[in-house]
């Protein structure tokens, strides 16, 4: 597991000991980020249940101004913090141990809106349309914004949830990635 692209490329990355999380390949890595960028020119991002930190690091690799990491895991959040000093992102990062939900509320309470957030939870607890719907009614996502939900193959999400609507879907083996955004903005 590797940083596939920008100023951290070939920056290799820790997993999370054990087998409670599951990193996005190097393969889906480029494939979501050729999808919705693939640099970015500043801006922030959420990446919700991030496991390694592989999707927000890549996210800063490749241009966002700041990260918000959010893991429930003790052994994850110290992963995070790990590959994080190995990218030298500290001063753009920021990393909570969290559930989803809590996280949700706590950044409500911030004021923080986000241009990409990053859903990948757990595939046996598929919560992603709740979570889509609570980020939806709090408009924590900006206007030109996007939702990257990486999901099992076999889950398929609807066209709309909220305010939101889907862009792509494409499938890699087991796993899938759908991406949404403001239906208004189509």
């Amino acid at each position: 597991m590797r940083v596939v692209s920008g100023v951290c490329k070939g920056r290799p990355l820790k997993a999370v000991p054990g087998n409670s999380t599951r990193p996005t390949t190097d393969k889906v890595k480029e494939a979501l980020f050729n999808m919705i960028g693939p640099y970015f020119d500043g801006g922030a991002g959420l990446d919700l249940f991030a496991g390694s930190g592989g999707l927000g690091l890549e996210a800063l690799s490749r241009g966002l101004d700041k990260v918000i990491f959010v893991d429930r895991e003790k052994k994850a959040i110290q992963t995070i913090h790990e590959n994080i000093q190995a990218c030298k992102m500290e001063e753009k990062a920021e990393v909570y141990r969290n559930d989803a939900e809590r996280a949700l509320k706590a950044l409500i309470k911030r004021g923080i809106y986000f241009d990409y957030i990053f859903l990948d939870p757990p595939y046996k607890k598929q919560q992603l349309i709740s979570l889509m719907k609570e980020i939806s009614e709090k408009r924590l996502l900006k206007n030109s914004g996007y939702i990257i939900c990486e999901h099992g193959h076999d889950v398929e999400l609807p066209l709309l949830i909220g305010e939101f609507i889907q862009l792509k879907h494409e499938k890699y083996g087991i796993i899938a990635i759908t991406i949404y955004s403001r239906a208004n903005e189509e």
